[in-house]
């Protein structure tokens, strides 16, 4: 297995002078490349990797606070069967993943780590010559500085548009973390421009599906209702378009040491004006509030009860 590890400013306004002075360890940090750690400039991906050429990969983003990384063991499971069901790889081993990623954070030494690791379909160049898939895939684990957002986005809550594309649940890639994330990312910058934080996207059948880097939920009389992700579907309906998120899975778990009622359906646009609290969760934010849709409030235009309960029980679980 080809593991490579590299620190990429990505978003970052740091570069050269600058990243060395407030983040020298970064600078100088090593990546784990084959099985050793050297220095991360030698660390090199194929121009011809799959993921380069065409875009096939999956990756994954994770938490860690200190040394420790936030249900490591869920994530890994949810890549290895994504490549399972795709046909990217049948023979990931999570036990070394999960090791290598722990390395990575642990060179890092960050108080707080986004951590992403990027699976492709390895050198094109081995499938062109053994005409048949490449034996090692490239996997890619990425550490640096966790997203820091403004206090009043949890404080306030934030508004969010709805993208203009649909999810189609013909599409069998969809519900998974590929790297074809560019209609995503339109759609967030196409939000941007109306200083909405998130786009909101809908099915062709127009059910509410996810965010554009979140899964969704609604509160509606104390109750929690969220869409069908993969996996969860029942026998004889359609694929459900959405990811099965880490962060979703923690949310089930605390509202129901909170008691509080979670319903896994179809909802329409109806159901998403008329809730009472709206919030998204991902592994970089927890769980974020929203107080308008577009031009229209939801609820009191603040930051609910239920929300506030799960983004206190997210944020105990992730401060070391």
């Amino acid at each position: 297995m080809r593991i490579l590890v590299v620190r990429i400013g990505e978003w970052s306004p740091w570069r050269g002078e600058a990243l060395r002075a407030v983040a020298p360890n970064l600078v100088s940090m090593k990546v784990w490349l084959d099985g050793q750690f050297v220095e991360r400039d030698a660390a090199k991906v194929s121009v011809f990797d799959a993921g380069f050429q065409h875009g096939i990969g999956l990756f994954e983003t994770m938490l860690a606070v200190g040394p420790n990384v936030f249900r490591i063991d869920a994530h890994l499971a949810r890549l290895a069967e994504s490549a399972r069901q795709l046909r990217l790889s049948d023979s990931l081993r999570t036990g070394p993943l999960a090791e290598a990623v722990e390395h990575v954070v642990g060179q890092a030494a960050l108080p707080r780590s986004r951590v992403r690791l990027t699976l492709t379909g390895g050198d094109l160049n081995l499938l062109q010559s053994q005409h048949q898939s490449p034996a090692h895939p490239t996997i890619l684990i990425v550490a640096q500085p966790a997203t820091e957002y403004p206090d009043a986005f949890f404080e306030r809550g934030v508004r969010v548009t709805i993208a203009d594309a649909r999810l189609n649940p013909l599409d069998p890639e969809a519900g998974h973390k590929t790297l074809n994330y560019w209609p995503r990312l339109r759609a967030l910058q196409q939000a941007a421009t109306t200083s909405a934080a998130e786009a909101l996207w809908f099915s062709v059948s127009n059910h509410l599906m996810s965010g554009s880097v979140s899964n969704i939920f609604l509160v509606k009389d104390g109750t929690l209702l969220t869409p069908i992700a993969r996996g969860e579907e029942t026998d004889g309906s359609l694929h459900a378009p959405v990811l099965p998120g880490i962060t979703r899975h923690f949310v089930f778990e605390s509202a129901a040491a909170l008691n509080i009622g979670v319903g896994k359906q179809m909802l329409d646009i109806d159901a998403l004006l008329d809730a009472d609290e709206v919030f998204l969760t991902n592994s970089s934010w927890g769980v974020l509030p929203v107080i308008g849709v577009e031009a229209k409030a939801v609820g009191d235009a603040q930051p609910g009860t239920v929300t506030k309960q799960l983004r206190e029980a997210w944020v105990a679980a992730t401060t070391g």
